[in-house]
């Protein structure tokens, strides 16, 4: 092994062993190969010496395996908004729910309504309708959305002590209304835990999640 021995401090390592400095005879490196290969196991590459180390790929938004893509992340892997200039119109509608366990001397002054700051569920209620207006100007890459409705329905649950919430935003444009419908249920449950952390400090806010969504190109959608 004279030959690795004298060659292999002066090996180029921009990629790995298999990538060898210029300025040997051929035959000098043809048996140095050899000698690597006794010992790694494998061939050297059959690059042209000298050749530039390959650069890893780009994150791409396409994928030719039919797998899903992160339409906000541009093909140098920057964050994006999404250009929807060219999708038509379509009515769209999304359902999202959230539940707040509110433990049960928290939940029994919310169902008496001897809460201190007032009357829970409708202020948390008004509190969602706002926050899906708002979910742009809270989400970075959402778009500004003309809604044409939302609904925000608190009901109490007694057999866990806990606000099931249930949120619906609809418009007719050209990109969902998911995340306004979970915005909207968001914003109503920390409403809840706002009004209520005098009593307890233990309440939790849960399973924000989406259930439905209609409407644009890839159709319906609901929660098995």
């Amino acid at each position: 092994m004279s030959v690795l021995r004298s060659i292999l401090p002066t090996v180029a390592r921009n990629n790995g062993w298999r990538c060898f400095a210029t300025g040997f005879p051929s035959d000098t490196i043809a048996e140095l190969n050899k000698e690597m290969e006794s010992v790694f196991g494998e061939s050297p590459s059959p690059s042209p010496l000298g050749s530039t180390p390959q650069q890893p790929a780009r994150p791409t938004n396409g994928s030719g395996d039919g797998q899903p893509m992160l339409t906000h992340i541009d093909s140098s892997g920057q964050a994006k908004m999404v250009d929807v200039s060219s999708k038509h119109d379509s009515t769209r509608v999304a359902i999202a729910t959230c539940r707040v366990l509110l433990g049960q001397e928290a939940f029994d002054l919310v169902a008496s309504n001897k809460i201190a700051k007032g009357d829970v569920l409708t202020v948390a209620k008004i509190a969602g309708i706002t926050g899906a207006k708002q979910t742009s100007n809270l989400i970075p890459l959402c778009h500004n959305l003309n809604l044409s409705h939302v609904r925000v329905d608190l009901t109490l649950n007694e057999e866990d002590s806990s606000v099931m919430i249930e949120g619906e935003a609809s418009t007719s444009g050209k990109t969902g209304v998911e995340m306004e419908a979970m915005t909207a249920v968001a914003i109503a449950g920390l409403t809840v835990y706002d009004m209520c952390k005098a009593a307890s400090k233990n309440i939790c806010i849960t399973d924000i999640c989406l259930q439905h969504k209609s409407g644009g190109k890839s159709g319906s959608w609901s929660r098995s």
